[in-house]
């Protein structure tokens, strides 16, 4: 029970933020390229890279951390879902180029930056992750 109020909990605040990054993206980007998701994938993978790296390094406990921040904080944020639907839209709309530039950054921008957020805690705290 305790780790489904950890999901909860940090759901809540992960939905929040997604939705303010998206309002926010919009109303300085406009709705021509769905940036929102763009962004909101590429901070959320960075993250998670950050919070394995401290669990695999020892730095933080897998629980709670795990549940509250890469289960429910980060889980709300991000969604493959929304990044599905953007891309079904940008292709009934024709937009092949911006469908396949959206696919190809989400894609890459995202495991690079789970990357990069591992490689941040090993270079910081001078730990080897395996």
């Amino acid at each position: 029970m305790q780790g489904l109020l950890f999901v909860a909990f940090g759901g809540a605040f992960g939905a929040m933020l997604r939705f303010g990054i998206n309002e926010l993206c919009i109303w300085l980007l406009g709705r021509g390229f769905p940036f929102g998701t763009l962004v909101v994938n590429t901070l959320g993978s960075f993250m998670m890279g950050i919070l394995m790296g401290l669990v695999f390094t020892g730095h933080i406990e897998a629980h709670p951390w795990r549940q509250l921040v890469g289960l429910g904080f980060l889980g709300a944020l991000t969604t493959f879902s929304s990044f599905a639907m953007d891309n079904v839209l940008l292709l009934q709309q024709g937009d092949f180029f911006k469908a396949g530039l959206n696919i190809f950054l989400n894609l890459t921008l995202t495991i690079l930056l789970a990357l990069g957020g591992m490689a941040l805690v090993r270079q910081t705290l001078g730990y080897a992750i395996q």
